[in-house]
């Protein structure tokens, strides 16, 4: 197991009716800016049951945040901000809106001439306004970590900072009752990959880690699926499970002491920023590829991944790696989620320009091992076809 230090700093309220707790994380002086996305949450009952929670407090609403969170619409909250004297932020919403918070909070306070240097020029943050989140999308486990990504012009840039993670995150599986399957299919998937990412790599004999993650990608195949299925949907149980795999899939457990890989994420990143694809839907066709094309230097990994995730104890080890990722691609599709590019009408006369975007973010060298060049990414690109 590698040297780490881990700390994480948000308190969790999970479970039925929690939102109202809202009252006493904040405190009672502060000057509130809601942020939410599209306007959902006055559908569902979490608008009206977060403003029940701040009666006591002075705040004040921002939304509009889309999918992918724009770096244009972000910087329109900093009027808000200043005009109000804003000094605590509630995202409410799914890992977007939440993404979105964390850019508004480091910018607010950003000395610099162009909070875009944040992400652009990974410029660090010195400073933060808080964020208390109220989840209602499980996904990105952006609820309880320092990251973040936004979108300008094409271009969808990380940035990361203990800074701007949540100080608190309401997690009520019941208001996920109302996502759309789509919505289901890409949280689950994001999730899996989340785990996947920070797990198969090379082994450094974690086996607290390993465990843990293999918990939550067995979770994952067995309850995503019925959380799309009429006769099991509604259950709460099921919601819960899911949520819950969520946050822990990227709050810094799992990833604690082991070697990472994200070349999945940053290949992915590309597709959504020059093609506008579901974030999870490009994971789902770049992770396959990357299995198959790094088989060989992820083989141990890979072979535990076959037997302890899916139980493959028959037949050699290339068959049980050959199954392993078929059964990924299984269960990616069973989620109604692509795994090739032409799927989504991206062809060989597209990964050109998609190496070139990759080159541009200095994105060369990826991977656990910082091997995956420009070249393998295409090869990448290709397999995934």
């Amino acid at each position: 197991m590698l040297n780490f230090s881990f700390y994480n700093p948000t308190k969790i309220h999970f479970g039925e009716d929690q939102i109202q707790l809202i009252a006493s994380e904040i405190p009672t002086d502060a000057t509130v800016l809601m942020i939410y996305g599209g306007g959902s949450i006055k559908h569902n009952g979490v608008y009206d049951q977060v403003v029940n929670a701040l009666a006591g407090h002075t705040w004040f609403e921002f939304s509009g945040i889309e999918p992918n969170p724009k770096y244009d619409t972000l910087m329109k909250a900093q009027d808000i901000i200043q005009q109000q004297g804003v000094d605590y932020l509630l995202a409410v919403g799914g890992g977007s809106v939440v993404d979105g918070a964390k850019f508004i909070a480091a910018a607010a306070l950003y000395e610099g001439e162009d909070p875009w240097d944040i992400l652009a020029k990974q410029h660090p943050v010195k400073q933060a306004l808080p964020i208390g989140a109220v989840l209602t999308l499980p996904a990105t486990g952006s609820e309880s970590n320092g990251n973040s990504v936004v979108t300008r012009d094409g271009n969808k840039l990380p940035f990361s900072s203990p800074l701007v993670c949540p100080q608190f995150a309401v997690l009520d599986p019941k208001v996920t009752l109302s996502l759309s399957d789509r919505q289901i299919s890409n949280g689950v998937v994001d999730a899996f990959v989340h785990t996947i990412e920070q797990y198969l790599t090379y082994s450094v004999n974690a086996k607290v880690q390993d465990r843990f993650a293999e918990g939550l990608l067995q979770t994952l195949i067995e309850e995503g699926p019925k959380a799309l299925q009429p006769a099991t949907k509604e259950d709460l149980a099921i919601r819960a499970n899911i949520m819950w795999s969520a946050t822990l899939a990227l709050n810094g457990l799992i990833g604690a002491g082991v070697p990472q890989d994200w070349s999945t994420h940053m290949i992915g990143h590309e597709l959504t920023g020059r093609f506008g694809i579901d974030h999870a839907r490009t994971l789902s066709i770049v992770l396959p590829a990357v299995m198959k094309v790094k088989r060989n230097e992820k083989r141990e990994k890979l072979l535990q991944f076959a037997e302890r995730v899916w139980h493959l104890n028959e037949g050699n080890e290339e068959l049980k790696i050959d199954k392993a990722i078929e059964l990924t691609e299984a269960f990616f599709q069973n989620m109604n989620v692509p795994t090739r590019l032409t799927e989504v009408d991206i062809t060989k006369d597209d990964i050109d320009g998609i190496v070139e975007k990759l080159e541009q973010h200095g994105m060369t060298q990826l991977g656990e091992n910082k091997d995956i060049t420009l070249e393998v990414s295409r090869t990448i690109l290709e397999q995934a076809l």
